[in-house]
């Protein structure tokens, strides 16, 4: 008499089920996201989301590291490969609206979009941090560029990178709601003719 074998869990690809709950969330949000709308895209059971990836909270923290390494990496490359920070937003605001708009994915930013609606405390706190955290580097960015001479003295570096946080997390919405790339790069271009001009060091 043959022996049972004992039932194996079915193996799957993790990174392919993690770009999967990527778009999940992107596409409707943390909230509006359930564990089976996860389990359904990811094409795995309940138990092995939860063996894999812990709770659906868990899972959404790897979403967001996994998103600002690839999707939404073109922001710290911005500030990494630009010389001074006018270049740097001026790079992002213009790279913003290819990859917001980009239909390969949900548009817009999932870092802003996964945002609405929660009602989830940690959730809320932990992406207002990110985005703060953002501003915070926009605002460094620019004062250092201040102290250096490469902008005007007496440029507000804390309104400047306010000003420029909002034209970012507006473009996401506008994607969202259906402006196409063309017109998102004309917001790009209208939005850093409101910065001062570059100066030459020592000048």
């Amino acid at each position: 008499m043959a022996t049972k074998q004992r039932g194996r869990p079915r193996s799957f690809d993790r990174g392919k089920a993690l770009e999967q709950a990527t778009m999940e969330f992107w596409r409707h949000g943390y909230e509006a996201t359930s564990v089976a709308d996860l389990t359904r895209a990811m094409g795995i059971g309940a138990p092995s989301l939860y063996a894999a990836f812990g709770d659906k909270r868990a899972l959404f923290e790897e979403v967001l590291s996994v998103y600002g390494a690839t999707h939404g990496a073109f922001m710290t490359r911005a500030f990494a490969e630009e010389p001074t920070a006018r270049r740097a937003v001026a790079r992002l605001l213009r790279e913003a609206a290819a990859e917001f708009t980009d239909p390969a994915h949900p548009y817009g930013c999932l870092v802003i979009s996964a945002a609405a609606n929660c009602t989830t405390e940690a959730i809320k706190v932990d992406l207002r941090e990110r985005r703060n955290a953002n501003l915070a580097a926009f605002e460094s960015r620019i004062a250092a560029d201040v102290a250096a001479g490469h902008l005007p003295e007496g440029t507000d570096a804390r309104v400047l990178a306010r000003f420029s946080g909002a034209v970012f997390q507006g473009m996401s919405q506008q994607a969202r709601d259906g402006a196409g790339r063309a017109e998102l790069e004309a917001v790009a271009e209208a939005a850093m003719l409101a910065w001062p001009a570059e100066r030459t060091r020592g000048r």
